[in-house]
C-alpha cells in the first residue's frame, strides 16, 4: 500500500501523537513529491527514486507499522566524498531512498514546531530564507559602523555533533518519544564503508533531508547566547559571522564564543579558518563587502577562483566533446551561478570573467583544429583577409597567447560566440538587476 493510501489525516493532533501526523496520508505525499523532485544518488540498498513509488505500494503498510510500533531500523548511510574547493573533501551521508521519505516526512512536521523559535539572525535551511538575505543583513551591519567582523568556522561541524546533546534539544519542543527514538536512530544508523558497517557515535550526516534542521536546533543555543551578549550577528548553518566596531572588542568576542562551544555544545572552533578581520577580507556564503561612501556586496576572489576551476573542468581540453556539447554544459552551469552572484553589486568582475571564459574557449577551439591548413580554412571562413589567417595559423606561439592574439580575437569575437549559444554574465547580471 502506497503512502497515499494510508494513515491517518492531518489533524489537531498535539505533539505526542507527532509520528501519526508525520506518516498522515496528505504528509506523506507531499514528502514523497519532494523526494522526487529532489532525486538524488541511491543509498547502500541500490534503489534509485524513480523506484520508490513501485517499492512502497507493496512494502509501505509493513514500513508504517514497524514505525509506530518502533521496531523499525533505518539502514547505513552511503559515504560519498566530496572535494571541497581549498582542498580536502567533505563527507555526505546518503541515506536509502526510503529513509529519505521518512526523514523528509518528519522535517515536515517538525519544521512547524522548531522554526517560529529560531533567531532572527539565522538563514540556513529554512521556510522563506536564503542565502542573499543573510548577505544583505551582513552588509546592514557594515553600513551601520560594525567594521570588523568575527568570522567563526566550526569544524566538522556535521561530524563531531554531540548526539546526547542534540536530543536534549530535540526533547525540548517535541514530547512524542517513539519520534525522539527514531531521530536518535537516523543519527546512529552507522555508514556504509567498503562493504562495512562503521558505527556513528557521533555526528550527524549531511545528505540527509533531517540533517540541516537538526543542525539548527543545536546551533540556536549559539544564536541565543549572541542575542543574550546584544551581538550583531549573521548565521548561515554553521557559517557564522558577529560584527563588531573593534579589532579588540573582536578577539573578546572569539575568545568567550569559542570557550561557549567547547563547554556548552562540545564543538571545536577551526583556528585555521576562524579570523577577526575587516568584512572586505573574508568571504560570507560566496560574498565580501568593497568599501566606499556605502558599503557594496562584491564577489569574494575564492568565488571567481572557484568558478574558473569548474569552467576549466567543463572545457577541459582532454574530455572528447565537440565544442557544441562544451557550450552547452558550460552555458547551462553559466545560467544557475551567475543567478545566485547577481547579488553582487560591482558589475566589472563578470566582464573581466566572460573574457577570460572566451578566451578559454579559443584555446580549446584552437587545438581542435588541430593542423596549420584547418586553421588558415575555418579562419578565412570566418572573415579574415588571406595574411590574418596565414598569419595567425602559421603562428608558433603557445595555445593560451594565441588564443588572445588579434587575428584569432577578431575571428572568434563575441558575435561568434553568441550564436554558439554562449551564455553571457555580464549580459545576464544586467537582465537579472534590471527585472
Amino acid at each position: 500500500m502506497s503512502p497515499a493510501q494510508s494513515g491517518p489525516p492531518l489533524s489537531e493532533s498535539t505533539d505526542t501523537d507527532l509520528l501519526e501526523r508525520a506518516l498522515a496520508r496528505a504528509n506523506m505525499r507531499a514528502a514523497l513529491r519532494r523526494v522526487e523532485e529532489n532525486k538524488g544518488s541511491p543509498g547502500v540498498d541500490g534503489m534509485g527514486v524513480q523506484e520508490l513509488r513501485l517499492h512502497l505500494l507493496t512494502h509501505w503498510e509493513a514500513i508504517r507499522l514497524k514505525l509506530l510500533d518502533g521496531t523499525y531500523r533505518p539502514m547505513p548511510v552511503k559515504r560519498v566524498e566530496i572535494p571541497k574547493p581549498a582542498g580536502g573533501v567533505r563527507m555526505l551521508g546518503v541515506p536509502c531512498v526510503v529513509d529519505r521519505l521518512i526523514q523528509q516526512a518528519l522535517l515536515q512536521v517538525l519544521t512547524p514546531v522548531f522554526d517560529p523559535t529560531f533567531s532572527e539572525s539565522s538563514y540556513g535551511f529554512r521556510p522563506g530564507r536564503r542565502g542573499h538575505d543573510a548577505v544583505r543583513r551582513a552588509r546592514q551591519y557594515v553600513q551601520e559602523g560594525w567594521k570588523w567582523v568575527v568570522d567563526l568556522d566550526v569544524a566538522q561541524f556535521f561530524d563531531r555533533v554531540n548526539h546526547d546533546i542534540l536530543m536534549s534539544r530535540v526533547a525540548r519542543r517535541v514530547s512524542d518519544k517513539r519520534v525522539l527514538r527514531l531521530i536518535r536512530a537516523y543519527l546512529e544508523s552507522g555508514v556504509m564503508l567498503r562493504g562495512i558497517v562503521v558505527a556513528t557515535e557521533e555526528g550527524t550526516p549531511q545528505g540527509g533531508p533531517l540533517s540541516p534542521l537538526l543542525a539548527n536546533v543545536l546551533l540556536d543555543d549559539l544564536d541565543k547566547e549572541l542575542e543574550r551578549r546584544a551581538h550583531q550577528f549573521v548565521r548561515y548553518a554553521d557559517d557564522c559571522n558577529v560584527y563588531v566596531r573593534s579589532r579588540k572588542a573582536g578577539e573578546r568576542v572569539k575568545r568567550g564564543i569559542t570557550a561557549f562551544l567547547k563547554h556548552r555544545l562540545r564543538l571545536t572552533v577551526n583556528e585555521d579558518k576562524s579570523a577577526v578581520d575587516r568584512p572586505q577580507r573574508r568571504k560570507f556564503l560566496g560574498f565580501s563587502m568593497l568599501y566606499g561612501n556605502t558599503p557594496r556586496v562584491r564577489l569574494a576572489p575564492q568565488a571567481v577562483q572557484r568558478l574558473k576551476t569548474k569552467v576549466r573542468e567543463l572545457t577541459c581540453r582532454r574530455r572528447s566533446q565537440s565544442m557544441e556539447t562544451r557550450v552547452s554544459r558550460l552555458s547551462s552551469y553559466l545560467r544557475g551561478w551567475i543567478h545566485y552572484f547577481a547579488l553582487a553589486e560591482t558589475p566589472s568582475p563578470f566582464s573581466e570573467l566572460d573574457e577570460w571564459i572566451r578566451r578559454r574557449l579559443r584555446l580549446c577551439l584552437w587545438k581542435q583544429w588541430k593542423r596549420a591548413k584547418t586553421r588558415f580554412k575555418n579562419l578565412r571562413t570566418l572573415g579574415l583577409s588571406q595574411h590574418e589567417a596565414w598569419e595567425a595559423a602559421g603562428s608558433k606561439k603557445g595555445l593560451w597567447r594565441i588564443s588572445a592574439s588579434p587575428p584569432v580575437q577578431k575571428a572568434l569575437n563575441n558575435a561568434y560566440w553568441r550564436l554558439q549559444g554562449l551564455v553571457s554574465l555580464s549580459d545576464e547580471y544586467r537582465a537579472i538587476r534590471q527585472a
